[in-house]
């Protein structure tokens, strides 16, 4: 089964807030998802944050280091936002993976906010709907755009190449080659949601989620 992903290297972002911009602009004033995403009428808004980057001091003066952490919907193979969803909104699409909340039938009652473990999804107080990132679903499947700007607004934004896209089932993408030569983190794993997206670290000490 197809599994869309991303894979960030931390140790290549350097906090720069392209990616957060690049997102903002893309999906400030697009199209909602609907259960097919084209179809829906509901526009996101610049206030709902899908992607952001929180930046952290390691260790104490003189041996300390800067992390810069991107935060966004992990797209989960076991989501735990999915089940509690009482209207069915919020949905992983068996085509490709990606978990999104279909607007038209989001009523706001926040469930899955608490179910993710990650904070990665936010009410938008204006429309009363949750919003997250899609991995720019409907940017991904344009065939009006070219096949090389075909991915998420977040990856072609960023100026050091930090993040791939792609399926992380398909052993012959780059996404799925550059997990088998490193070792990635997947954060919480204690939780059983099994993030499909994933962080690199410069060294090799985090483990792969148990299958």
């Amino acid at each position: 089964m197809t599994q869309l992903a991303l894979v960030i290297d931390l140790s290549a972002c350097v906090g720069c807030q392209a990616c957060v911009i690049g997102c903002n602009e893309w999906n400030a004033d697009d199209i909602g998802y609907a259960a097919d995403p084209l179809d829906s009428h509901i526009e996101k808004q610049a206030n709902v944050a899908f992607n952001l980057v929180q930046t952290y001091e390691l260790g104490t003066f003189p041996n300390h280091d800067t992390l810069h952490f991107p935060k966004n919907c992990l797209h989960c193979e076991n989501p735990p936002c999915v089940p509690v969803c009482p209207t069915g909104a919020s949905f992983k699409r068996q085509s490709d993976g990606i978990v999104l909340v279909d607007y038209d039938k989001c009523i706001g009652c926040e469930y899955c906010i608490w179910a993710c473990p990650y904070g990665a999804r936010e009410i938008d107080t204006k429309q009363k709907i949750v919003k997250k990132c899609t991995l720019c679903v409907d940017r991904i499947y344009d065939q009006s755009l070219p096949e090389n700007l075909r991915k998420p607004s977040c990856v072609l934004a960023c100026p050091t190449e930090a993040r791939l896209f792609g399926d992380i089932h398909d052993t012959n993408s780059e996404i799925s080659k550059t997990l088998k030569q490193r070792t990635a983190m997947y954060p919480m794993p204690e939780w059983g949601a099994k993030p499909a997206s994933s962080y690199l670290f410069s060294h090799n000490s985090c483990n792969k989620p148990e299958d």
